[in-house]
């Protein structure tokens, strides 16, 4: 049974949060596509490139990240090691497995993603050290990291 705040309509404030976060991430979205289309990259070539430019991933647990089928990653990773921003190498964990590794290249073009995104940057310099750790530190708590 629900409890009396889960039936409860969300007040303005709650409201307002809500389109705000909307707003950015809408924001997001625009300056990430630009920053991909500058490389000559979808949307979700950029995404994958990022991911993996943070650590090699197998193809399955890319598809989760990304929530989309493991056929659509393999396409994508298909066209990004054509281009030579990514290559498939075996897990060291487990031969049968392969990996999907971004190569020199791709870090450098991954880099050059988040550096292109303008939307946030002004606006984050403008609060001070103390705001941004707080800004942070919610964002975090509302994702339960």
């Amino acid at each position: 049974m629900p409890t009396p705040q889960q039936t409860r309509r969300p007040d303005a404030l709650t409201m307002e949060v809500v389109e705000l976060i909307g707003e950015v991430v809408s924001r997001y979205y625009e300056d990430y596509e630009a920053a991909a289309e500058d490389h000559a990259l979808t949307g979700a070539q950029a995404r994958l490139l990022s991911l993996l430019s943070l650590e090699p991933l197998p193809m399955r647990k890319l598809a989760q990240k990304l929530k989309c089928e493991p056929s659509n990653v393999t396409g994508i990773v298909d066209r990004l090691e054509s281009r030579g921003l990514v290559e498939r190498r075996p897990d060291p964990h487990d031969r049968r497995v392969k990996l999907a590794a971004a190569t020199e290249e791709g870090l450098r073009v991954a880099k050059g993603l988040r550096e292109g995104l303008r939307f946030a940057r002004e606006p984050l310099a403008g609060l001070s050290d103390a705001e941004r750790l707080a800004l942070r530190d919610l964002l975090r708590r509302m994702l339960g990291a």
